[in-house]
């Protein structure tokens, strides 16, 4: 499984933007993705994450975001979306699409490279 980031950029605050994460190889192998993001200095945190697997929909949100930033998938497409809406200064960072794929019996998982949100006050 590979995956692809884009919709990065640079927004007011108050703003929105829509990011895309696009999967491609075997996605059928997925059982989760999630949106994660480190600003400068700082560890790489969860954001979202969407079950794809047995939990197929189910959603779960860093309580910084709950309620401005929205996640879902496009089965059809192999597309994972992050709809972020009233943007904070707090949001800038690098944001990265994750999969959680079966292998076998385990699970690895498969990181895009990032895309780049920048919110100015």
């Amino acid at each position: 499984v590979q995956l692809v980031e884009s919709g990065g950029g640079l927004v007011q605050a108050g703003g929105s933007l829509r990011l895309s994460c696009a999967a491609s190889g075997n996605t059928f192998s997925i059982n989760a993705m999630g949106w994660y993001r480190q600003a400068p200095g700082k560890q790489r945190d969860l954001v979202a994450y969407i079950m794809t697997g047995s939990g197929s929909g189910s959603t779960n949100y860093a309580d910084s975001v709950k309620g401005r930033f929205t996640i879902s998938r496009d089965n059809v497409k192999n597309t994972m979306y992050l709809q972020m809406n009233s943007l904070k200064p707090e949001d800038t960072a690098v944001y990265y699409c994750n999969a959680d794929v079966w292998a076998g019996q385990n699970i690895e998982v498969v990181w895009g490279q990032g895309t780049q949100v920048t919110v100015s006050s």
